[in-house]
């Protein structure tokens, strides 16, 4: 008997009952488990930060486009006339800008007063755009930083109304 007892002990407990060692063991290799770490500080990934960078998988929008028939000199310069155009101290008349070389013209024309609007500067216009034997009206808006370039935030076609 003695002998028995000395087997039950020195299998702990569980030499008269495999079911419940198998048991035992599984509970105890289970809550053991893995662990894994968890940046916290404001110098881990980017993920954990707050402001411009986005881990959602958000697309970001893209910028509006003026019209998908100007080269890129047509847009140089139909920026260069929407500055003067848009231009809060300016006389608020249109301004007109052309290209010889593709024969792509256009005029802006300021609407209303220019307003502030999350730190910027803004203001809605209305454009004609004649480029690549097409004659496009617009309206939109756009914003600047007090020292930074005018830009694009709506453009569409215009609808009288």
């Amino acid at each position: 008997m003695q002998f028995l007892r000395n087997r039950h002990i020195a299998a702990g407990g569980f030499a008269q009952f495999p079911l419940a060692a198998a048991l035992a063991y599984l509970v105890a290799t289970g809550l053991s488990g893995c662990s894994i770490a968890i940046p916290v500080s404001s110098s881990s990934s980017a993920m954990w930060k707050d402001g411009a960078d986005d881990a959602t998988g958000t697309i970001p929008k893209t910028p509006p486009r003026l019209s998908r028939h100007l080269d890129a000199e047509d847009l140089r310069r139909a920026v260069a006339a929407l500055s003067t155009a848009l231009d809060p101290q300016g006389s608020g008349a249109s301004v007109n800008w052309d290209n010889p070389q593709t024969g792509s013209r256009g005029a802006f024309t300021p609407v209303g007063q220019a307003y502030p609007l999350d730190g910027k500067i803004c203001r809605a216009f209305l454009a004609d755009v004649s480029a690549a034997d097409s004659v496009e009206r617009l309206q939109g808006a756009a914003c600047r930083e007090k020292t930074a370039e005018w830009a694009l935030t709506e453009v569409k076609p215009f609808k009288k109304g």
